[in-house]
C-alpha cells in the first residue's frame, strides 16, 4: 500500500494590487513554492493592477509537505523583479476544507524574518551528572537552508540558548548545507520549564546577522524519552507582531484542493475494475446498467473528475472508445432534439473532453502550433466590431495617412481570412496524423448519431455532432488560450488575444456548419462568410475521411505506434561543458535538441538530426536542481545515473525558466520512478577543486575525465557520492498530458467517489430488490444471480475493509505499474 498526495491548484486572477512601475501599474506573475521549493511560474500580464492568469496544475509530492505559498511578483526587465506580496496556505489549512480552498485571499508582506526553510540535524540527551542532571545538545548539520547573500549562499552558524546561557557554532563559510559536528552541555535543574531555543543564523560582516530559523525543543518531553535524533523543520521567528497590511497590497483568488490517498496493491481493484469493464463489454445490452448509474449519482461539480478517472481507467484497459460509445448511446437514448445535443456538462460531454485532451493533444499541436505561432509574431491589429474598432491604435497607411475605419475592418478581414483559411488547409491534411483510437471514436460517434437522426433533414447532424467536441470543445478553447493547452509559454496580450478570440469564433461557425442561428448572433462577422462557407465543404470533407477507419486498420494503426517509443518530452536545452581542470576551471553550456523516451534520454545538433543516446533511462539513479551559484546561473539540474560499466555519472542541463526545469525534473523522475537503486540523497553542488560547492565536502567515490557520450562533445562528471547533503525530491511531479497512465491511483479515486454516494446506491438497490435493508450485502451469490449494482456494492465493502485492516504507508506488496497511453 501507498500514500498519494497532490495538490490541484488554479491562480485564477488578482485585484486592487500596489503599482510597482512609473507608469502607475505593474507587470504581475505568481510564483508558486511548496515548502519554499519553486515549483511553478504563471505567465506575466503586463501594464495591469487586475491581472487574469487562469492556470491550472496538479502537483504530485510527499504526504509531509508543510505549505504551499503564493508569491505575486512584478517583472522588471533592467533590475531584480519585485515581491508584491504572498498568500500561505498550511496543509492544516487546506486540508480542513474537504472541497478545497477556493475564494479571494490578501495579499500580505514578504518578512524576511518568516521566509526560512531548510531542516537542521540534532542529537539531544539529557544524562545524569555529578550533581544535577545534564542537557546535552549536538548540533551536526544542516541542509537547505535559505541563501541570504548576494552569491547565493549564507554564512551560517547556530546559537543554542538555555536558561539565560548562549552558545554558538563555527561559522560555516558559503553554504546552505553546513556540517558543524559540535556538542554542547546545560545543567538541568529539577522541575524547570524553560524549552532549549536552536536558531539558524547567517553572519554577516558589516550589516546585521539575518535569521535562518529557529526550533524549540520541550525539555520536559526529553527528560522522558531521554534521548532523540533526527531532523528537525526550522521554525520562523513568530514572536514579532505582524503588520497590520492586509488588504493594502491586494488580494488573488485561488482554488487549491488536496487529496491524499492511500492506493491499494493491484489486486485488491481488480474486482472493481473487472465489474466495470465488464459492463462497458455489454454496452446498452448491460443487465445492471452501473454507467448510467454513476451518471446520475455525480453532482455537477465533481462530474468533470470523475470522467477524467472513468476514461483514464478504460484507457488502460483498452476500452475508451467503447466507454465514450456507450455514453454516446445514453445522451441519445434521451435527446430529442438535434440543437441541444452534447450541448450539456454531461458526462459524455466531459468525458470525451477529457479523451481529447489526454489522447489528441499531440495531434492538437500540430495542426494549431504553426497558426498560432503566426499569430503572436505578426501582432497585428484585427477587428471586426465596428463598435470596438481603435482607428488611433492600428498606425498609417502606406501612404503616411490614418487609416479609415473601412479600411482597418477590411485589412482585418483579410487577416483573419488568411489564418482561418491556413488553418482549414492544416485540419483538411491531417486525418493520418490524427491518432487512431480518436478516429475510432468519432466513427462511432458518426454512425451512433445518423442512426438516431437517419432522415434527410438531418443530414448535418452526425457532422455537427463531431465538430462539437472537435471544433466547439477542443480546437477553439485552444485557440483562445493557448497557454493553458501548452502551445504558447506566455500568455497573449490584448491585441493578439482580440485576434485569437475572433479567429476561434470563425472556427465556431464552421464548426455549427454555418447555420442561420450562429450567423445572426452577430452580423459583423459577415466578411468571413466565403471563408467559412468553403470551411463548411473542406470540414464534411475532412470528418467523412476522418471516420472511414475500418475495424483492421484501426488495429493496425495502434500496433504500428505500439511499436514506437514516442517521446515524453523533448526540445531544447544546454548541457555543461568542462574548459580546463582544477579549482578555477571554467564552465559553458552547449546548445542541443533533447528527447526522452521510455527508453533513453537522447541528444541531437537539431530536431531533425540522427539521436545519440546520451542516458539509458534504466540506468538514472536521480534528477534533481543544482544551486545556482554552481555554474553561476538559475535553472540548472542533474541527472545522475550509471554509465555501462557501472561507474556513477552526472550530465548537468540548463534549462530557460523555472516551469521548464520542473516539466523535465517531472517528466525523468516518472519515467525512472521504477528503476532499482534509485538515490535518497544527492549533492544540489558541484565537485569542484577537492570538494562540493554545496558542503564542502572532500568524499568522492569516483572520478572519470572521459566523456559519457561516444559523441566526444558532452562531458559529465563522476560525481555521485555515495551520501549526499541533501534528500531526493523523487516524487515532486507536475502532472502533464501525456503522463503514464496509473491504474490503480485511477481505481482507488473511482472507489472513493463510489463510496461518497453509496447510500444513493443502497437506495436504488433497495428499490430493485423490493426492499432490502441498507448496508445488508447479497450473499450466496452462486445460489441467487446478484445484478451488477449488488456485485458493486459487494466490492465496495471488500476494499473498505482492505483499507481499514492495512496500515497507511506500508510498502506495496507488488511494484506499481504505469501503463504507457498507446493511441
Amino acid at each position: 500500500m501507498a500514500k498519494r498526495s497532490s495538490l490541484y491548484i488554479r491562480i485564477v486572477e488578482g485585484k486592487n494590487l500596489p503599482a510597482k512601475d512609473i507608469t502607475g501599474s505593474s507587470d504581475p506573475y505568481c510564483i508558486v513554492k511548496v515548502d519554499n521549493e519553486p515549483i511553478i511560474r504563471t505567465a506575466t500580464v503586463w501594464k495591469t493592477l487586475c491581472p487574469f492568469w487562469g492556470e491550472e496544475y496538479q502537483v504530485h509530492l510527499p504526504p509531509t509537505f508543510h505549505a504551499v505559498a503564493f508569491y505575486v511578483m512584478d517583472e522588471d526587465a533592467l533590475s531584480r523583479d519585485d515581491v508584491i506580496g504572498k498568500v500561505c496556505l498550511t496543509r492544516d489549512t487546506i486540508a480542513s476544507h474537504p472541497k478545497g480552498f477556493s475564494g479571494w485571499a490578501h495579499l500580505t508582506e514578504v518578512d524576511p524574518d518568516e521566509e526560512v526553510q531548510g531542516e537542521i540535524h540534532l542529537r539531544l540527551e539529557v544524562w545524569p551528572g555529578a550533581r544535577a542532571c545534564r542537557l546535552r545538545c549536538s548540533v551536526l548539520e544542516a541542509r537547505d537552508l535559505a541563501p541570504k547573500d548576494r552569491n547565493g549562499t549564507s554564512d551560517p552558524f547556530v546559537r543554542v540558548r538555555y536558561k539565560g546561557r548562549t552558545r554558538e557554532t563555527s561559522i560555516v563559510k558559503k553554504s546552505c548545507y553546513p556540517r558543524w559536528n559540535e556538542t554542547f552541555e546545560f545543567e538541568l535543574q529539577e522541575g524547570a520549564m524553560e524549552a532549549l531555543c536552536v536558531e539558524a543564523w547567517d553572519w554577516d560582516l558589516v550589516s546585521r546577522n539575518d535569521f535562518l530559523g529557529k526550533v524549540v525543543i520541550d525539555v520536559q518531553r526529553l527528560r522522558v524519552v531521554q534521548q532523540e535524533e533526527g531532523w528537525f523543520r526550522l521554525q520562523p521567528d513568530q514572536s514579532k507582531s505582524r503588520r497590520h497590511d492586509e488588504g493594502n497590497l491586494g488580494s488573488l483568488q485561488l482554488e487549491v484542493r488536496l487529496r491524499d490517498e492511500t492506493v491499494l496493491p493491484s489486486s485488491y481493484y481488480q474486482p472493481l475494475v473487472h465489474l466495470l469493464c465488464h459492463e462497458v463489454k455489454l454496452g446498452m445490452q448491460g443487465p445492471g446498467q452501473l454507467i448510467p448509474l454513476i451518471e446520475e449519482t455525480t453532482s455537477t461539480e465533481c462530474r468533470q473528475d470523475v470522467a477524467t478517472n472513468l476514461l483514464k481507467l478504460f484507457l488502460g484497459q483498452g476500452l475508451a472508445k467503447d466507454f465514450l460509445d456507450l455514453l454516446f448511446q445514453l445522451e441519445l437514448s434521451r435527446t430529442s432534439e438535434t440543437n441541444t445535443l452534447f450541448r450539456s456538462n454531461s458526462l459524455a460531454s466531459k468525458s470525451m473532453e477529457s479523451f481529447l485532451k489526454v489522447a489528441g493533444m499531440q495531434y492538437l499541436h500540430g495542426v494549431l502550433g504553426p497558426i498560432i505561432n503566426k499569430v503572436f509574431e505578426e501582432k497585428k491589429y484585427v477587428e471586426l466590431d465596428p463598435s470596438k474598432v481603435e482607428v488611433k491604435d492600428v498606425g498609417c497607411s502606406g501612404l503616411h495617412r490614418p487609416q479609415t475605419e473601412a479600411e482597418v475592418l477590411e485589412q482585418s478581414a483579410q487577416t483573419l481570412r488568411a489564418h482561418l483559411g491556413a488553418l482549414l488547409s492544416a485540419l483538411s491534411r491531417s486525418v493520418r496524423a490524427c491518432p487512431a483510437v480518436v478516429r475510432a471514436t468519432f466513427r462511432q460517434l458518426f454512425r451512433r448519431v445518423r442512426e438516431r437522426f437517419p432522415g434527410a433533414q438531418h443530414e448535418n447532424v452526425p457532422f455537427i455532432a463531431v465538430t462539437s467536441f472537435l471544433c466547439l470543445r477542443f480546437f477553439s478553447p485552444a485557440i483562445m488560450s493557448p497557454k493553458l493547452f501548452h502551445l504558447r509559454e506566455r500568455h497573449a496580450d490584448a491585441r493578439t488575444s482580440r485576434t485569437l478570440l475572433l479567429l476561434a469564433k470563425a472556427v465556431q461557425n464552421v464548426g455549427n456548419m454555418d447555420t442561420p442561428a450562429s450567423r445572426a448572433k452577430e452580423a459583423w462577422m459577415e466578411p468571413l462568410q466565403p471563408t467559412v462557407r468553403q470551411g463548411v465543404a473542406q470540414l464534411k470533407d475532412f470528418i467523412t475521411k476522418l471516420v472511414d477507419i475500418e475495424e483492421k486498420d484501426e488495429l493496425d494503426l495502434q500496433r504500428t505506434l505500439s511499436l514506437q517509443a514516442p517521446p515524453v518530452k523533448e526540445g531544447p536545452l544546454f548541457i555543461h561543458r568542462t574548459k580546463g581542470k582544477g579549482p578555477l576551471m571554467s564552465s559553458s553550456f552547449k546548445k542541443l535538441y533533447f528527447s526522452l523516451t521510455t527508453e533513453a534520454l537522447s541528444f541531437a545538433k537539431t530536431p531533425s538530426s540522427k539521436k545519440s543516446a546520451l542516458i539509458k533511462l534504466a540506468n538514472i539513479r536521480a534528477a534533481e536542481k543544482v544551486e545556482e551559484k554552481s555554474f553561476g546561473g538559475s535553472h540548472v539540474m542533474q541527472v545522475i545515473y550509471t554509465d555501462d560499466a557501472g561507474r556513477p555519472q552526472t550530465a548537468y542541463l540548463q534549462c530557460k525558466c523555472v516551469n521548464e526545469l520542473n516539466q523535465w525534473l517531472s517528466a525523468l523522475r516518472k519515467v525512472s520512478i521504477n528503476n532499482t537503486g534509485l538515490l535518497g540523497s544527492y549533492h544540489p553542488g558541484v565537485f569542484r577543486g577537492d570538494k562540493w560547492s554545496c558542503c564542502h565536502q572532500k568524499e568522492k567515490t569516483g572520478s572519470s575525465d572521459s566523456p559519457a557520450s561516444a559523441s566526444q562533445v558532452l562531458q559529465a562528471q563522476a560525481t555521485a557520492p555515495s551520501q549526499g547533503c541533501d534528500k531526493t525530491r523523487s516524487r515532486v511531479t507536475l502532472q502533464e498530458w501525456n503522463d503514464p497512465l496509473d491504474h490503480d491511483l485511477e481505481a482507488q479515486l473511482i472507489y472513493r467517489h463510489l463510496l461518497g454516494v453509496e447510500a444513493m446506491l443502497w437506495e436504488r438497490h433497495r428499490e430493485l430488490s423490493g426492499g432490502a435493508e441498507a448496508g445488508t450485502v447479497p450473499t450466496s451469490p452462486g445460489k441467487v444471480p446478484e445484478d451488477s449494482l449488488a456485485r458493486l456494492l459487494r466490492v465496495l465493502q471488500d476494499l473498505r475493509e482492505a483499507h481499514s485492516s492495512s496500515p497507511a504507508g506500508s510498502p506495496p506488496s507488488e511494484p506499481n505499474c504505469l501503463l504507457e497511453l498507446q493511441t
